[in-house]
């Protein structure tokens, strides 16, 4: 077993891959700035510290704050931002 580290937006977005109970998982941290993110499989995120500014397909903008989960289906895009940094948790399925 080994941990898989993933790089996006020129470092400004790094996560740790790992396998959990609930399926695939990533822990990650957002440094301040405003990104979009396209879905490969369905996705369940929980701010863990910070809060993550979050535009989902066909709604606005809304703030979540930590221990807060969103849903996003596969095949999807969506938006973030964030003015201070963040860390969460991704599950996947």
């Amino acid at each position: 077993m080994s941990i898989k580290h993933n790089t996006y937006f020129e470092g400004k977005v790094q996560s740790l891959g790992l396998d959990t109970e609930e399926g695939k998982a990533t822990v990650g941290v957002m440094l301040p700035g405003e990104y979009r993110f396209n879905t490969s499989s369905d996705e369940v995120m929980t701010v863990i510290s910070g809060e993550l500014n979050v535009k989902l397909p066909g709604a606005g903008w809304e703030m979540y704050y930590p221990q807060e989960t969103f849903e996003i289906a596969a095949g999807q895009a969506f938006d973030v931002s964030c003015e201070k940094d963040v860390a969460y948790i991704c599950y996947y399925s």
